[in-house]
């Protein structure tokens, strides 16, 4: 696989990370563009409505084991291409035709990262797998059960980047402990962004995803309770927006000097904090479209993130500025980190 196509795939498979990966500097950007396109690769298994979770299992493992050199990298191609519905989109499935080509091109980087890639596709498949099961319209059990769920999906995200951040510039490990905690923290931020944008899709699928200690019975829809609707999500934004809070943190760790690493985090970072705004003042909002940022609101992001990337200050107003009004319920991250992390 050419880092053309690479770039091919992001694209179709998420406008954002198409977007920020090439912000970082090389072979970084190779590396997480790679690390991207395996993580939905397994997403997509996850997904699949048609395949019973028994099934979606057989599929991961195969898919694990042509990680490890088991199994050729055409063979989940053979087999899960043939099983795929018009529930798993095309470019989703554009991505399973490419499946040989992106493990082959994973099977070129050294053997730290491809190392780092591997246990983070492990720990993203086992959870994601756990999750499956307890999918339901009545939510998921408290805090603590959405926590383990967005780590999961999204948390361990964070520390595979950290880690693919310190084999890319190896100073950065001095702090790797602390980078390690406030990167879980950033991707629980992230999505927890997703679960409130998404909210209605996912109710009209029949899941929730928020806590029935804040619900008492799941987000259904058509929604019943407006009130406890509003004041549930209120609750939400604030703490995701205390998450991400912890991701402008992570990001003034990096050195300011690697303007590649930061903007990569900081584009993200706002505009995740922007959807939240949208979330926020959108209450009969009915599908995540009706929040996704506008492209004005993407060059904004862009724009000022350049701007102020090197001044620390400057980046602390930045998101002052775009967080105003929207709470910020901060907790402790490395609790969180040693409650949650896998790694």
């Amino acid at each position: 696989m050419t880092e053309l196509l690479q770039a091919e795939l992001l694209a179709k498979v998420s406008r954002t990370f198409a977007l920020t990966i090439p912000q970082l500097p090389a072979p970084l950007a190779d590396w997480v563009g790679n690390a991207y396109l395996l993580c939905r690769i397994a997403d997509t298994i996850e997904d699949e409505p048609v395949l019973a979770c028994e099934e979606k299992a057989v599929f991961i493992q195969l898919f694990l084991d042509i990680l490890s050199g088991e199994e050729p990298a055409s063979a989940l191609y053979e087999q899960l291409s043939p099983r795929l519905s018009d529930g798993t989109s095309s470019a989703e499935q554009e991505l399973i035709r490419q499946t040989a080509s992106v493990i082959r091109h994973y099977q070129q980087f050294p053997d730290e990262v491809r190392q780092i890639l591997q246990r983070a596709i492990v720990i993203m498949s086992q959870g994601m797998a756990r999750y499956q099961h307890q999918a339901s319209p009545q939510g998921l059990a408290d805090q603590m059960a959405l926590d383990h769920y967005c780590y999961a999906v999204a948390g361990v995200v964070g520390e595979m980047l950290t880690a693919l951040f310190i084999a890319y510039r190896p100073s950065l490990s001095a702090n790797k402990e602390e980078l390690r905690a406030l990167s879980v923290s950033f991707g629980l931020g992230l999505q927890l962004t997703n679960i409130l944008k998404d909210v209605w899709d996912d109710a009209r699928r029949g899941v929730c995803w928020w806590p029935q200690t804040l619900t008492q019975n799941g987000i259904h829809w058509p929604p019943a309770d407006k009130q406890t609707l509003i004041r549930s999500r209120k609750e939400l934004v604030a703490i995701a927006t205390g998450h991400l809070r912890d991701a402008l943190d992570y990001t003034l760790a990096l050195p300011a000097e690697e303007q590649g690493l930061r903007q990569f985090c900081l584009w993200a970072l706002g505009m995740a904090v922007l959807t939240l705004q949208k979330i926020q003042n959108s209450e009969d909002y009915l599908n995540g479209d009706n929040v996704k940022i506008s492209r004005n609101d993407v060059r904004r992001v862009i724009v000022w993130c350049r701007v102020t990337g090197r001044f620390n200050h400057g980046l602390q107003w930045l998101f002052a500025w775009w967080s105003r009004g929207l709470g910020c319920q901060r907790r402790c991250y490395r609790q969180l980190y040693r409650t949650v992390s896998c790694w």
